[in-house]
């Protein structure tokens, strides 16, 4: 059977400015690997309701897990949580028991659970909440959409919430040769590795060191014989 697959939407006009730069889809692909879940696609969107509400549409219908990051804190520009609402045609409101979690939280902490705060207590019907170790407000999944912080600590601790509950497939494996060869030279030769372990991904990442190319080629699969002897006859073939 195939590994389920999931897509990640990364919400925020800081991300698409490049005032911030995103870590957390790179945590979330390795850590989605280890599940046995691939990782198809990425999007970015800004701070816009009706670029989110559409994302979060098409994703959810080709996937079977969405991943959402940023856009659910307590300023007015915080607006991921009703767009997943919108999206999903579910209403949203302040619910008891993330307001209680938020409630216990400043009351320890001496803060007030003034109305910006209290924004973060607002899940759309039927959602679960996702944990917050960190700083208590929690996420929540709605349908397949898991919506989390964009603060990457936070994300994690959320990712490490929610993936024990899902199920996954067999863990990506892969191997890595490093060819000191142009691509043109090798090309030939991973076209015919390719053809014969059509179950196998064999991807070429170029680099040059001191005016000389070479590419590090690297076999990916869930099969871990098949990744061993297409690497033992690319090393082989090419002479390493």
């Amino acid at each position: 059977m195939p590994n389920p697959t999931a897509a990640m939407l990364v919400i925020g006009d800081e991300i698409l400015s490049g005032r911030t730069r995103d870590a957390n889809m790179h945590y979330l692909a390795q850590e989605l690997t280890k599940q046995g879940i691939d990782l198809i696609e990425v999007r970015m969107v800004s701070d816009d309701a009706t670029d989110i509400e559409e994302a979060v549409r098409a994703l959810s219908d080709r996937f079977e897990h969405v991943f959402t990051s940023g856009g659910i804190g307590p300023t007015h520009d915080d607006i991921t949580a009703d767009c997943i609402a919108q999206a999903f045609g579910a209403s949203i409101d302040v619910r008891s028991d993330a307001r209680a979690l938020l409630e216990r939280h400043y009351e320890n902490s001496g803060l007030e659970l003034n109305a910006a705060r209290l924004r973060m207590a607002r899940i759309p019907e039927g959602a679960t909440l996702i944990d917050n170790p960190v700083s208590t407000a929690p996420g929540f999944t709605l349908g397949n959409v898991h919506v989390m912080a964009g603060i990457p600590t936070i994300f994690q601790a959320m990712v490490a919430s929610v993936l024990p509950k899902l199920i996954g497939g067999d863990p990506l494996l892969s191997q890595t040769l490093r060819i000191n060869r142009g691509e043109g030279d090798i090309a030939s030769t991973l076209s015919a590795l390719a053809e014969d372990y059509p179950d196998l991904a064999i991807g070429s990442y170029p680099f040059q060191v001191n005016g000389v190319f070479g590419s590090n080629v690297v076999v990916r699969g869930t099969n871990g014989s098949q990744v061993d002897a297409a690497t033992t006859r690319l090393a082989k073939e090419l002479a390493l």
